[in-house]
């Protein structure tokens, strides 16, 4: 019995861990945000990608970070939610 649980234990310490190492981030440069609401929606299109867990958006630098899920979207599909949002965007980087 002990030794059931004990197992049953490791494996949900062991998918927790594994969890946490799949989150990447990306950086994605914005183009066309000329006022202090663009932010905003940018950050609402992003929010609704499945797999997306954190966003911030810079207006001065036009740059949003996002924290994703690399099994649920990728920074392409991330990309063009901002695009169809109507700000174009392009992958800088993923970290």
């Amino acid at each position: 019995m002990i030794r059931s649980l004990i197992f049953a234990l490791f494996l949900v310490l062991s998918s927790v861990t594994v969890a946490a190492d799949v989150i990447k981030t990306v950086t994605l440069e914005v183009q066309g945000m000329t006022c202090a609401a663009c932010p905003i929606t940018v950050k609402t299109a992003l929010k609704r990608v499945p797999g997306v867990s954190d966003v911030k958006v810079d207006y001065n630098t036009g740059i949003a970070e996002v924290n994703y899920d690399p099994n649920k979207t990728s920074p392409d599909e991330l990309a063009k939610a901002i695009t169809t949002a109507g700000y174009p965007t392009t992958v800088k980087g993923v970290h």
